[in-house]
């Protein structure tokens, strides 16, 4: 199963993102270098040219070492105890050796794009070739080369020749084909990876399997142990005497496994830090729940250790430093990560002492904590550790968040292995983004479960009560398995009179929810106009969903639009309807949907959260208010939600004057969707909050006061959207909204949001409902809400907020070529046009090879009177773009200049 050239990413097709990101490789401090007893950073490469034969053999070890760990790991749930260890051991080895390797490729190549030699390009488009289109490798080998394309990425970025940039764009493409494969197959590589250390039903996985069977060709297991000087002894004879588990439990005594711990409590470690990234994140993580943790740095991440003994400390030392202050217990991993139980003397002591000089250089307050790479140690490594007066510290959970790309199946495998020990220290890394992906999820389990955190006070593990934070400074996390919705339109009733939007209104949240919340388009089922019949709305949550294969860890949005309507019962009571299209006004009674019968279905949904927002008016819902918890956020994960939003009462009609063929509740509701309703901020829309945006701007703007509640059944679970990450480049070709909407929307956002905000509740009653408080985040995540926020301000031609909005985001992340763009464009609409040229040459800069800000620097250029630099720019944006659909009229500039 050879593939096609990845090149171009949108004619890929790849069968597996099986090792994707598996390699993350943090660049050492490029000041320093060991002293000799702490040999194991790459060699610098000597001056002069660049073997291609050398960066070849590299390149084929590379690959080597992860076939390896794939075959290692395959099926390593069926193996016994000991050889399961033993293979993961070699497994971290063989990654290791890829991390060193990595570097000794990324100084060459740094060296390489760096020379002025001509002939480079030939020399890098060889390498990309291979890569790309080489017919020896499989799809998902392809994906042991990620990490080296990004540091490629890197070092191209800072020639900005044109084949440079053209080289910028290719690799850049390549990668964007890389990210393709991990989102077009995560479901498959969550079955692989997910079976690791937890049992599950086996799903058929071919394609996987058909490039494991080729791997297992080249390698088998035993010759990969042997070559590494294991040979795992058969398992115990039957008759012979079983090891002693209660010797198991006596290892906190020497060293600490976790296994002394109190029931339901959890050490989180995190260990090859400090990066320069993923470290400040998952550090934002550990303070939104208000857990400690405990960090194990590698020695050569923050410095060095001359001849005479000092420290030197390195830029990826501020990032410890910060731990410390913050509170985090920060030990030693040694120097160079190497393997202990191998080494002695002067060369042992050194991984240990080195490490401990260059903390005690950043803080005094270091913990004094070790833990041995790969658990790996022996007796004179342990009488080491004592004469330094460093407790080792291992672990009994491990997420293996090294080896696994999926953070979906990192989590599970971690929450499984808590569900069997009870208690224990957890081992992550903090150098991959895949672990800050899994951690929230891990957090929100175990935190709605009861579990607590210790950390380190000094001598042990304690809880400390102080930790525990306020209810509502912890972010809420989808955690969701599948999602699911019914979307209903009627516009073409019979007997009832006709609407012009609900068909429009339904379409539109269909595709909000497929294209924006990544809703699976066959898990949508859509009913318009005819197809809207009682028996179909029924069928669609009876057999579609009720026995559809909807699980216990799914959502379910229903989304409806037409007529609703309200009958007095006998004894008094109001009853509200749904009218599907078959309905008799004067037998609406029987053949409309009662609000009871949604009721019921709702109740019998397995979905651990449903959602109903009715763009119809009636009363009567004869519904309940979801009770109150101090604890409400923190036990979202584990309570059933069952909500409902309506669009009035039964004395009110749905106001079908909104902007874009819309009625005015959902084009709110598309707003709020939009990112409007993210009222704290944190990139996540609950539909409490959802309810406190529509509610009150609904009722500002018409004559309905939508109504907000929990349906019977639900124990105060809410309703998550996840707002994605906005990537949209503005540009001449950005779609604003218009003067309608942009009136509406003044309309609507005219009332600043409070701390609370009063509403109908289901039972025509009133309610308050609090806005969440913000929670802390990484700069990072910051700097990306900012440009969302712009972009949304730039469509509503608010250009003053919206610069205000790009500008945060660059304070925030000076690099961030998206809003340096951004802010261009906002100055070019403003007709500031050298300021507007200023930020795009920023943008180009910082990303080479975006092509669509040399259009919009042309365009600023041309319109600023510099027209030998407009024709520049639009030459590189041809170069870049050819066959685009605006390039002729690019040429049509050109020709006019």
């Amino acid at each position: 199963m050879t593939s096609k050239p990845i090149k171009i990413a949108a004619t890929v097709v790849v069968a597996l993102a099986a090792g994707a990101g598996i390699y993350t490789f943090m660049r050492p401090a490029a000041t320093s270098t060991p002293a000799a007893p702490h040999a194991g950073a790459p060699a610098a490469t000597p001056q002069g040219a660049v073997d291609a034969a050398a960066i070849s053999a590299q390149l084929r070890d590379l690959l080597a070492n992860f076939r390896k760990i794939i075959v290692l790991l395959a099926d390593e749930q069926s193996l016994p105890d000991g050889a399961r260890d033993e293979a993961r051991k070699v497994g971290q080895s063989l990654f290791h050796e890829n991390q060193e390797r990595i570097a000794r490729l990324d100084a060459m190549l740094d060296q390489l794009t760096a020379s002025g030699n001509p002939g480079r390009f030939e020399a890098l488009d060889s390498l990309l070739t291979y890569i790309e289109s080489d017919p020896g490798l499989y799809d998902a080998d392809r994906l042991a080369f990620r990490e080296l394309l990004q540091s490629m990425l890197a070092d191209v970025a800072r020639d900005g020749s044109l084949p440079a940039i053209k080289v910028h764009k290719r690799i850049s493409e390549d990668l964007d084909a890389l990210g393709e494969i991990e989102r077009n197959y995560e479901k498959e590589i969550r079955q692989i990876f997910g079976n690791l250390g937890q049992r599950a039903i086996e799903l058929k996985r071919e394609r996987w399997d058909d490039y494991v069977a080729h791997l297992k060709k080249l390698y088998n297991r035993e010759q990969i142990l042997k070559e590494k000087g294991i040979v795992v002894p058969y398992a115990v004879p039957p008759g012979a005497a079983a090891p002693d588990s209660k010797a198991e439990v006596k290892k906190d005594e020497a060293e600490i496994f976790g296994l002394g711990l109190p029931k339901k409590t959890i050490v989180l470690s995190f260990d090859d830090g400090p990066h320069r990234r993923y470290t400040e994140e998952i550090s934002a993580i550990l303070k939104q729940y208000g857990v400690p943790a405990v960090f194990f740095n590698v020695g050569r991440n923050l410095g060095s250790i001359d001849a005479e003994g000092h420290a030197k400390l390195g830029a990826n030392a501020e990032v410890a430093r910060k731990l410390m202050a913050e509170g985090y217990a920060v030990g030693n991993h040694s120097f160079s990560h190497a393997q202990l139980s191998k080494e002695t003397g002067d060369k042992l002591k050194g991984e240990i002492l080195g490490t401990d000089t260059l903390l005690k250089a950043i803080s005094p307050d270091r913990a004094a904590l070790f833990r041995f790479p790969y658990g790996a140690r022996n007796s004179e490594g342990m009488a080491a550790l004592a004469s330094a007066h460093l407790k080792s510290v291992m672990w009994n959970i491990d997420s293996l968040d090294w080896a696994d790309p999926v953070p979906g199946s990192i989590t599970n495998r971690v929450l499984a292995s808590v569900d069997k020990a009870g208690r224990g220290i957890i081992l992550f890394h903090d150098i991959h983004e895949r672990t800050v992906k899994a951690l929230p999820a891990v957090l929100d389990r175990l935190v709605a479960e009861g579990y607590q955190f210790a950390g380190w006070d000094g001598t042990s593990f304690q809880v400390a009560k102080s930790t525990a934070p306020a209810a509502e400074k912890v972010p809420v996390s989808t955690g969701y398995a599948n999602s699911w919705a019914v979307v209903i339109g009627i516009d073409d009733y019979a007997r009832w009179p006709k609407l012009q939007y609900a068909v429009r209104d339904a379409q539109s949240v269909r595709e909000t929810l497929i294209d924006k919340f990544g809703f699976a388009a066959e898990r949508v089922v859509t009913l318009k106009n005819a197809e809207a019949t009682r028996n179909n709305i029924l069928a669609a949550f009876h057999d579609k969903l009720a026995h559809g294969g909807v699980q216990r860890n799914d959502r379910i949005f229903v989304f409806f639009a037409g007529h609703g309507a309200t009958r007095k019962l006998s004894s008094g009571r109001d009853l509200g309807y749904i009218v599907p299209v078959d309905s008799d006004p004067t037998q609406f009674a029987t053949d409309a949907i009662p609000m009871t019968e949604i009721q019921n279905i709702a109740e019998s949904l397995t979905a651990k959260h449903a959602f109903f927002v009715m763009d119809a008016c009636y009363s009567g819902l004869g519904l309940t208010r979801g009770a109150g918890s101090t604890n409400f956020l923190r036990d979202n994960a584990k309570r059933i939600g069952r909500q409902m939003l309506t669009a009035g009462g039964g004395d009110q009609l749905v106001a079908d004057g909104g902007p874009n063929g819309h009625s005015v509740f959902t084009w709110t509701l598309l707003q709020g969707l939009a990112g409007k309703a993210d009222l704290n901020g944190d990139g996540l829309i609950t539909a409490t909050e959802l309810a406190a945006y529509v509610a009150p701007a609904v009722s500002s703007v018409s004559d309905q006061t939508p109504a907000f509640g929990s349906l019977p059944g639900s124990e105060g679970g809410d309703f998550v959207f996840e707002l994605p990450a906005e990537t949209e480049f503005l540009s001449p070709n950005t779609t604003q909204l218009s003067t309608e909407a942009i009136a509406l929307n003044s309309k609507l956002d005219a009332k600043p949001a409070a701390a609370s905000v009063t509403v109908k509740d289901l039972q025509g009653g009133e309610q308050k409902i609090v806005t969440p408080s913000a929670v802390p985040t990484s700069a990072r995540q910051l700097a990306q809400r900012a440009n969302d926020r712009g972009l949304q301000l730039y469509k509503e031609k608010q250009y003053a907020q919206a610069e205000a909005q790009f500008t945060e985001a660059l304070k925030l992340r000076p690099d961030f070529a998206l809003a340096a763009n951004n802010l261009g464009f906002v100055f070019y609409k403003q007709e500031k046009y050298r300021e507007a040229a200023r930020w795009f040459e920023n943008t180009v800069k910082m990303d080479p090879s975006r092509a669509i800000a040399y259009l919009n620097l042309g365009d600023a250029y041309a319109k600023a009177g510099d027209a030998a630099r407009a024709k520049t720019a639009y030459q590189t944006y041809l170069e870049l773009a050819p066959a685009s659909a605006t390039a002729p009229a690019v040429r049509q500039k050109m020709e006019k200049l």
